[in-house]
């Protein structure tokens, strides 16, 4: 399954809003599937935002010779992961939303998807799943670079799922360039929008791979489940930079 025709043509897949009265093929009324979104949503980011504020005020209240001890760094620990968890599902949910309205200037160049990979290794916080890039030579890709960026960080936090060790391999095929991301198994429902009381994300990538979906699309690109990995598909540019 995947998200457009092809890395070449414009996606088929359009996200919109059903009209007044119109009835989902599965009988729901209006706008339910869209409420049940944010309903999902909702609840992931409440759960870690009250445990933040209810960390927070522990810690207020604590005698300052307590706060540096051992239980205050707990506290304060349990605090900065949570915030983090907040910010993460916030950034991905407004990525999605500015996707879903074209509220997104794109700036496409050529890209070395092996620069970008090794950016987002740099990037990831301890503890994080190892990514293994296995990429030959210089591989290219005509996108834009923020959006990329997310894509390509989004798959990779999708295959780490339950700390299993992610594999990156990166080749062009007849103008095609072909990232795949092998780690924990996956499935199409990992990239679907999610509904309340879908199962929640505990490093607060639940939003993942709705986002993967949408960037693709906007990218031009396909995105597909093959064999329990996710291979993303985009057009390699007209021309490609020299290596470095």
């Amino acid at each position: 399954m995947e998200t457009g025709p092809g890395p070449t043509a414009a996606p088929e897949h359009e996200v919109r809003q059903p009209d007044r009265g119109e009835v989902s093929r599965n009988g729901e009324a209006p706008g339910a599937h869209r409420g049940a979104y944010l309903g999902f949503v909702a609840h992931e980011v409440r759960n870690p935002l009250s445990t933040a504020l209810w960390s927070a005020e522990l810690l207020a209240r604590m005698p300052a010779t307590e706060r540096g001890g051992a239980r205050g760094e707990k506290l304060s620990a349990m605090c900065l992961r949570s915030l983090a968890r907040v910010r993460q599902l916030v950034e991905d949910h407004f990525l999605c939303e500015r996707l879903d309205v074209a509220g997104l200037p794109f700036r496409p160049e050529p890209l070395d998807v092996r620069e970008l990979l090794e950016a987002i290794v740099a990037r990831r916080p301890p503890g994080s799943p190892t990514i293994e890039l296995r990429i030959a030579g210089l591989v290219a890709v005509e996108a834009d670079r923020i959006l990329l960026e997310r894509t390509l960080d989004a798959l990779a936090s999708l295959a780490g799922r339950e700390g299993a060790p992610v594999i990156v391999d990166a080749a062009t095929e007849e103008a095609v360039v072909r990232v795949t991301f092998s780690g924990h198994p996956g499935t199409w429902e990992l990239l679907e929008d999610p509904r309340k009381g879908s199962p929640g994300e505990p490093r607060g990538r639940a939003l993942a791979g709705p986002l993967a979906r949408r960037a693709t699309a906007a990218l031009r690109g396909a995105l597909r489940v093959e064999e329990g990995a996710f291979v993303l598909a985009l057009p390699a540019p007209a021309y490609t930079p020299r290596a470095p």
